[in-house]
């Protein structure tokens, strides 16, 4: 841990939904809270892609930095001199042209998941962050949680002997009460195919985090395996995958990964039941819904003996209670910059990369597709995702 002065990292926002107002409140949040002594962060601007009053009423939402800038178009945004690092925090349809918006502004970015909506656009991603020497992440917040990290060493040291097989689904009820449509119009981001939307982008990418984190993740460097993918799914009236299962195989390793979504179903209305077990020879990891934000996790060994352990998300008293996790990404990205480091070991590139893949593949089996303005692989600075225009 650096000595001295906390590290500062200034933050611009850009959009000003749902997600980017929870990740604002974390960045506000006093990191003594959750013990981190050697970062900050400031939110020095915030984007709409529309009007800067919307920007404006954000900052009132988030109740703080109140002193940010505020813009109407992101090509304000990314060439703020005050900007460290942008947060994207768009739908996954205007990833890959927002964040090549950032990078070509030479700023750093961390990009909301999933982090493109194909795979070639991550690696256009990875190849412009590499050559203009930039940090670039994409944000799978669960991977950076006390709770996670410390599943990975568990495993890492043996806990439950050789692990064989990872287990993991996030699965949310989305009916409406009446019929057989869901609680939301066909716009919404979750089944418009123009947003990129279906299960697997937005729910998927979780249960595929565990699958990675504790198997392809821990593979020796040197040995690094890309699965084979085999996947189904069944389409909403959209278009739009509302239900999706991938296997995941790892033939080298003599392991394998099931991740399954739905918008039709709840993974567990109690939250009683694990989200995902990590089995091995000597027993299991079993961690507790939801995936994407887990509070605690079970170890249950192969003679029956089971001890649990609680993760409680440490909140700010000071910020009316505030606290949800997502601080701990951010803390990553700072820490990098820090040192002087271009991408996450927690989340390098290449698994990105590899995770993108495999949910290209799995869509492609299921014989899901999304318009070519939203998979287009070529930078447009004037593209309607850029400019609000669409």
């Amino acid at each position: 841990m650096a000595t001295g002065n906390p590290y500062t990292l200034k933050w611009g926002i850009m959009a000003t939904g749902g997600i980017a107002e929870t990740f604002c409140k974390d960045l506000l949040c006093d990191p003594a809270v959750r013990g981190a002594n050697d970062v900050r962060h400031e939110i020095v601007a915030v984007s709409s892609s529309s009007s800067s009053q919307r920007a404006a009423e954000f900052l009132q939402r988030i109740d703080g930095a109140f002193d940010a800038k505020t813009y109407g178009s992101y090509a304000e945004l990314v060439v703020d001199p005050n900007v460290d690092i942008i947060y994207v925090a768009t739908p996954h349809s205007h990833h890959f042209q927002n964040t090549m918006l950032a990078l070509e502004a030479g700023k750093h970015v961390l990009c909301e998941k999933a982090f493109t909506v194909t795979a070639a656009q991550t690696r256009k991603l990875v190849e412009t962050a590499k050559a203009k020497n930039l940090f670039l992440m994409e944000a799978v917040w669960t991977r950076y949680f006390p709770l996670s990290i410390k599943v990975r060493e568990l495993i890492t040291s043996g806990e439950i002997g050789t692990v064989f097989r990872t287990i993991g689904d996030l699965s949310i009820n989305l009916h409406a009460k009446e019929g057989s449509g869901l609680q939301f119009s066909d716009s919404h981001r979750m089944v418009n195919p123009d947003l990129a939307g279906g299960a697997t982008l937005d729910l998927g990418v979780y249960p595929l985090t565990w699958v990675f984190q504790t198997l392809y993740h821990l593979q020796p460097e040197q040995d690094k395996e890309a699965p084979t993918v085999i996947a189904s799914s069944n389409k909403y009236t959209t278009g739009a995958d509302e239900n999706t299962a991938i296997i995941c195989s790892f033939p080298g390793h003599n392991t394998i990964g099931i991740a399954s979504t739905t918008i039709r179903a709840d993974t567990d209305p109690e939250n009683l039941i694990p989200a995902v077990r990590i089995q091995g020879s000597e027993g299991e990891i079993q961690v507790f819904a939801p995936a994407y934000r887990p509070l605690k996790y079970k170890v249950v060994k192969r003679n029956g003996e089971a001890q649990t352990f609680d993760y409680p998300q440490p909140a700010d008293p000071a910020r009316k209670n505030w606290g949800h996790g997502m601080f701990w990404e951010a803390d990553e990205c700072a820490r990098c910059l820090r040192d002087g480091k271009l991408e996450s070991a927690t989340l390098p590139w290449k698994e990105s990369i590899v995770i993108m893949e495999t949910m290209e593949e799995a869509l492609k089996q299921g014989g899901i597709t999304y318009p070519e303005l939203i998979t287009t692989d070529v930078y447009d600075p004037k593209s309607p995702l850029n400019t609000g225009n669409q």
